[in-house]
């Protein structure tokens, strides 16, 4: 493990403890092996003046739900010393009390929470101290031996102490334990079965010496343990493993089965990759990956075990999953806690790889991340004594632990969205034509209601334009069908299926009369507007089928109900489309997969109407520009957010039981009315 502390940067730091705190706690954690996603905590202690004047000894404790790889100082939580010392002698207190009783001893209302672990970095006493869930150090702890384990690879360099739950029952043992010892003879402190602590008086030492006892557990794996050679990348990345519809269509079936136990959509992300499919092919992968987690803290992210897929049956295997842990929960409650879902958070696919489910990309990316770093633990565990993680008692306490579940609260996302009232959370859609106009703004509305969205552009600059986290553009010539067959099978392998189409690519070709046309314009427009959403729709067919409330949304025009001279190359497809719709609603309505057609017109925000093709239309009708823009009968454009918007309504709840609908947004046509 690298040393990664920089004496030119940390030197700016010097005179200010907390902003050094920040300093060391990202150097941990930017560092995967040591911390994933929140986990770990660091402290710091100094003294303070208040308000009185009086000089107060206080504890900087990383804030609950913050991450050490980006905190910043006001992510630390600013504790009175002396009253948390005084706490940690309590005989006995709940942890909730104990929550409650940190909360009054913050000097600053508005900071986060502290960490549940701010107690016991209170009664370490150095100024400085760092704690991760290092892989290397919980590996070599969950294993039958990891006590003398640890004792040989360290001496008497750490303190160990046996596994206790966080919270204040690990204080107390800890505070019972360090009755009689010294603690300046450690250099660190092993929580089996959990992860590892360093400590010191200088914020660099106590850096240094957690990369220094983590380094001598990867070595000690490196000469003790070997995880088979993994396939080689080639052999199950390509186009020949993942690029055949039967797998494909599995990967939605599992995602549709689990979406159904949790009882809500889910997102679920497929690794191939050499270390997860060698890891699936391992004889005795369904009796080693099911003992339990790395640390306790991932239980809230990964559930206590995957779900073992049955090649022969996955439904049957998803719910058999979901009846065992059900029946778990049984074993273990006293009566006082409530079931979560029963729905896996992840899954090993034997030959095929592991499976990582959540309700949006982040989630499901977290999870991803765990399983990863978890497959080589087992492995490493196994190699030099077995994987032991702690018993399913212990793994129901800490899945159960009421502080643990305080953070499955819906809470606020990146967007300010708190996540149980978006429309499309978990659903995946695909957008054609997406890199300007109605097809841009419907991709960004639907990822803002939550979903994430796959666009497809000619524009090359599509992958730039759609690249937020959820959000995905791929240059597809959508007239080119391998292309778009190609582009079909990458959503469904990197997010586990589609729900949602919106068949909005087209052209809108110069005006010409029947007499006039040209067999390029109307062989192009033909191809684009109608042969293109046809063939896009024959690939999606398979994997809306799977799809959770599947929807498909063909954008046509107020041309089909209302044509107008001169405008027949575009007319026509958008007719046959708007046909075509009609009979796909027919066809699919058995497999639940609603198909409507929206009609826009007036819709000026979009590079489609340059002046050029303004001037030309309103020519067509005798009219002048300003004329022809408000010729309908609310006398109001539409705007692309607008569309947008009505097509998130279309392929969501409120359409639920609509299917073979034409809905016209163009601020009524005396026409068509």
């Amino acid at each position: 493990m690298k040393n990664l502390w920089d004496p030119k940067e940390a030197s700016q730091f010097e005179e200010n403890s907390l902003q050094m705190r920040v300093y060391s706690s990202r150097l941990l954690g930017n560092n995967s092996d040591l911390v994933l996603h929140g986990g770990g905590n660091t402290s710091v202690k100094f003294q303070e003046t208040n308000l009185f004047g009086e000089v107060e000894e206080i504890l900087y404790v990383k804030g609950s739900g913050c991450n050490l790889a980006t905190i910043e100082k006001n992510g630390f939580t600013p504790l009175r010393l002396k009253t948390l010392r005084k706490l940690a002698e309590v005989e006995n207190l709940s942890d909730a009390e104990m929550v409650r009783q940190q909360q009054m001893a913050m000097t600053n209302p508005d900071a986060p929470s502290p960490s549940v672990e701010a107690l016991l970095h209170a009664v370490i006493p150095f100024k400085w101290i760092d704690h991760t869930h290092a892989d290397a150090v919980v590996t070599i702890t969950n294993t039958p031996s990891g006590k003398e384990l640890i004792q040989e690879i360290y001496g008497e360099r750490l303190f160990i102490i046996p596994y206790v739950m966080p919270g204040f029952k690990l204080v107390h043992k800890v505070n019972e334990l360090a009755r009689n010892v010294d603690w300046n003879q450690y250099e660190g402190m092993v929580l089996l079965n959990h992860g590892i602590f360093s400590f010191a008086e200088s914020v660099l030492e106590s850096y240094t010496r957690m990369i220094d006892l983590v380094s001598l557990a990867e070595k000690y794996l490196e000469k003790n343990s070997t995880i088979s050679s993994p396939l080689t990348q080639d052999s199950v990345s390509g186009k020949a493993f993942f690029t055949e519809h039967p797998t494909l269509q599995t990967l939605a079936r599992i995602r549709r089965k689990v979406s159904e136990i949790r009882g809500s959509a889910m997102l679920a992300q497929l690794n191939y990759g050499p270390e997860a499919r060698s890891f699936s092919n391992l004889p005795n992968v369904k009796e080693i990956a099911t003992r339990g987690t790395i640390t306790s803290d991932h239980l809230i992210r990964t559930k206590p075990v995957p779900a073992v897929l049955d090649p022969e049956n996955m439904e049957k295997s998803l719910e058999n999953f979901a009846s065992g842990y059900k029946a778990y929960f049984d074993r273990q409650t006293n009566g006082q806690q409530t079931c979560l879902d029963c729905a896996p958070r992840w899954g090993v696919w034997p030959g095929k790889g592991t499976v990582a489910f959540g309700r949006n990309i982040t989630e499901s990316g977290i999870v991803s991340d765990i399983v990863e770093h978890t497959v080589k633990a087992i492995q490493h565990a196994e190699a030099i004594g077995g994987w032991k993680p702690v018993t399913e008692e212990h793994l129901f306490e800490a899945e159960y632990w009421v502080l643990q579940q305080a953070k499955l609260k819906p809470r606020n996302d990146v967007r300010g969205v708190k996540n149980d009232t978006q429309e499309f959370e978990g659903k995946i859609a695909l957008v054609s034509g997406a890199a300007s106009g109605i097809g841009l703004a419907c991709a960004r509305e639907l990822f803002e209601q939550g979903a994430v969205v796959v666009g497809l552009d000619l524009n090359p600059d599509i992958s730039n334009i759609l690249s937020e986290p959820g959000m995905l553009g791929i240059e597809c010539d959508v007239t080119d069908q391998k292309a778009v067959s190609e582009a079909v099978l990458v959503i469904v392998r990197k997010f586990g299926g589609l729900d949602v189409l919106v068949l909005n690519a087209g052209t809108f070709p110069a005006g010409q009369t029947i007499e006039e046309m040209d067999e390029q314009t109307w062989s192009k427009s033909l191809a684009i507007n109608l042969t293109a959403p046809q063939q896009l729709l024959q690939s999606c067919v398979p994997f809306l089928k799977e799809g959770i409330d599947p929807a498909v949304i063909f954008m046509a025009s107020r041309n089909v109900p209302a044509p107008g001279p001169g405008a027949s190359a575009y007319s026509v497809p958008k007719a046959g489309q708007t046909q075509m719709a009609r009979i796909a609603a027919l066809e699919l309505g058995k497999f639940g997969i609603r198909v409507n057609i929206l009609h826009p017109d007036c819709v000026y925000d979009t590079g489609l109407w340059t002046q050029e093709v303004l001037e030309r239309s309103a020519k067509r009708y005798g009219l002048t520009v300003e004329e022809y823009k408000g010729r309908n009968v609310l006398k109001k454009d539409v705007k692309t957010k607008e569309v947008a918007r009505m097509v998130c309504a279309m392929s969501g709840s409120v359409f639920a039981k609509t299917t073979g609908a034409q809905i016209p947004i163009d601020g009524g046509n005396e026409r068509v009315i």
